[in-house]
This record gives C-alpha cells, sequence and structure tokens, in this order.
C-alpha cells in the first residue's frame, strides 16, 4: 500500500487490535502493553505507516511544536542549548522549531517574528534573544502562549524565567581577580538592554567596590565578535590600560584574546588577565584556557521545560523565576596567585 493511503485502521486490522490501541502506541507518553506494541510495530513497518502529526494536531489542538527563539547562533553557547532542549523535548514527543530574529528590536520584525509563531501554532515558546525579549514575551503572552525566558529576564512578573544567577557570577569573577593581585580593570558590556548584561556588570562592581575598588576602563561589545575586537583595541590600544578585563561572554573574550595577542603583541595572563562567561566548548581549547562562569545548561534546559509543561498541561500560568547557581572555572588565561606564582 502507498504510504499516503495506510491508516491506523489498516494497521489496526494488520495487526488485530484496536484502532485506539494504535493511536495510543504512537501518543508519546500513552500506555500500550508490550506484547500489543510488538504487534502494532510490525504491522506498520510491514505497511509503511507514519502517523500523520499535522492531521492529529488538527483534532488535539497541540501542534507538539515548541518555538525557540534566538538572536543568532554564532555564540556556542546557543547551539550548545538548541542541541540540549531539542533531545530533552523529543524524548516527550516535542520538536523544537527555531526561529532567528535580526540584531535590532524593531517594531516590524517583532510583528514578523510573532506572526510566524502564531502561524505554526507553537505550544509554547523558549525566548532567548536579548534585543527581543521584552515586546516579544508581551504579545506572546497576550495571545495565551506559555513563555519562558531563557538566560534572562524582564520585570514583568507575569513572565516565567530561568537563569544562571549572573550577579553572583560577576561577583566571583571580581573577587578571583583582586585575590590575584590586579590593580586595573576592564569591563566589555554585552548589549545594554539585557538583563545578563545588566546584572553581570552589577555584580562584577560591587565585588570590586567591597574591596574598596573600581573600574578602570570600560568599553561595548554588544555580544558581537567584530564589536568585541574593536572594544578590545579601544581598551588597550595604548599603555595606559588595564591589567584584567572582564569579558560579558566568552564568545566576545575569544575576540579581545585575539586582538590582544595577535593585533597588540599582549601575552596572556602576563600583561593581562581575561575571564568570560557562559563556558562554552572552545573556553577549554588549550588556543583560549579561558577562566570563565559556567552555566549549567542541563540545569537551566530542565527547568525550563519543566516550567512550560506545566503551563501547556496544567494550563499553570503561574511564573516561576529560577535562579541557578553558576560555578567558576580558573584556567590558564588568569595569572596565578602572588603567594604561588614562584
Amino acid at each position: 500500500m502507498a504510504n499516503e493511503k495506510v491508516t491506523s485502521n489498516d494497521v489496526a486490522r494488520l495487526a488485530g487490535v484496536s484502532q485506539s490501541a494504535v493511536s495510543r502506541y504512537f501518543t508519546p507518553g500513552s500506555s500500550v502493553s508490550k506484547k500489543t506494541s510488538e504487534k502494532i510495530r510490525v504491522a506498520a513497518e510491514q505497511l509503511g505507516y507514519r502517523p500523520n502529526i499535522l492531521a492529529r494536531s488538527l483534532i488535539t489542538g497541540r501542534s507538539r511544536i515548541i518555538g525557540l527563539v534566538v538572536a543568532y547562533l554564532e555564540n556556542y553557547f546557543y547551539p550548545e542549548v538548541v542541541e540540549r532542549l531539542s533531545k530533552v523535548l523529543q524524548e516527550q514527543g516535542y520538536h523544537v522549531l527555531v526561529f532567528i530574529s535580526s540584531p535590532a528590536s524593531a517594531s516590524e520584525n517583532v510583528d514578523q517574528i510573532t506572526q510566524e509563531i502564531l502561524d505554526y501554532q507553537v505550544d509554547g515558546i523558549v525566548l532567548a534573544s536579548a534585543s527581543m525579549s521584552s515586546e516579544l514575551a508581551a504579545r506572546c503572552h497576550a495571545h495565551g502562549v506559555p513563555i519562558v525566558l531563557f538566560n534572562r529576564s524582564q520585570d514583568d512578573e507575569r513572565l516565567s524565567a530561568v537563569t544562571s544567577d549572573n550577579r553572583a557570577g560577576g561577583r566571583k569573577l571580581a573577587e578571583l581577580l583582586l585575590s590575584l593581585g590586579h590593580e586595573k580593570f576592564g569591563y566589555i558590556a554585552g548589549f545594554e538592554g539585557a538583563s545578563t548584561q545588566r546584572d553581570r556588570e552589577a555584580g562584577f562592581l560591587e565585588g570590586l567596590a567591597a574591596a574598596g575598588k573600581s573600574l578602570y576602563r570600560r568599553s561595548v561589545g554588544n555580544f558581537r565578535y567584530e564589536e568585541a575586537q574593536a572594544a578590545a583595541r579601544r581598551m588597550f590600544g595604548s599603555d595606559d590600560r588595564p591589567d584584567a578585563v572582564f569579558v560579558c561572554n566568552d564568545h566576545m573574550a575569544f575576540a579581545v584574546m585575539d586582538v590582544l595577542r595577535f593585533e597588540l603583541g599582549l601575552e596572556i595572563p602576563q600583561d593581562v588577565s581575561v575571564v568570560g562567561f557562559d563556558d562554552v566548548p572552545p573556553a577549554r581549547w588549550p588556543a583560549y584556557n579561558l577562566t570563565t562562569i559556567r552555566q549549567d545548561v542541563d540545569a537551566m534546559v530542565a527547568e525550563t521545560i519543566r516550567t512550560l509543561m506545566r503551563a501547556i498541561d496544567n494550563g499553570d500560568d503561574q511564573a516561576r523565576r529560577v535562579t541557578l547557581d553558576g560555578t567558576l572555572v580558573v584556567r590558564g588565561s588568569t595569572r596565578k596567585c602572588p603567594a604561588t606564582s614562584n
């Protein structure tokens, strides 16, 4: 039989079971006995049958699709998130549909992304785009689509969010650099409208202030590789430069390190210590060996999916704010403690 003509009734007749048993077999999370499952599997393979997911969504009102909105995938952090989110959701019978937003937060871009999300009738949304978080989240929430902010937060108390403790992470990095005897501290910021940027910088400044220190230089990289390069040139292009710099995420830190070493001829960490935030895979490569704050991506993904499923399955619209601790990972991009440097 041609695949497009095979129905669940055909499978049920060949397997000698009810049509409802076939439907349960192909519904993630449903219960079917081992004996019945084997009959259905054999019959479906023999007939070349696969369930029509789109047709089922019309009946159930569920698309089994989760929308993930990101601004860009250049940062290794987000491909890692897409992979882990997709894997866990697939185990629960869902699939991830990625929407790429433009760097700008123009209203027409928000309109386009919002319309696409609604057109696909996604069951829920994970929003990881810093530049679009506020307006897009509000619009989707107004349409009754469950939404969780990932790796960022908003002041809107109606919205759920899962983040690392960015403020505490910033303080940990300040305390580390202080303990290593640094005196001139630089900071290269991400996109100014992002909560991650705001909280990481605030924590870093708090850590410095607690020791009676302040920021020596500041520049902005907007979470972009090229802009982080330009920020590094501005900050380190003269002799009056910091001896340590916190770069708001690893993606920008790699750009900064490349400029320091290959354009300006500075040695890391002898001339300047560099720290980042995220602990993406290249941070562990010998070429960078970056000291950073590790975000627990698995825990963040698990909390995000748990929050979404509560809203989708139970209609729970109670906002959840989950903050997870990040781990300081010390590598070779920072100098040794003065007491042990020899």
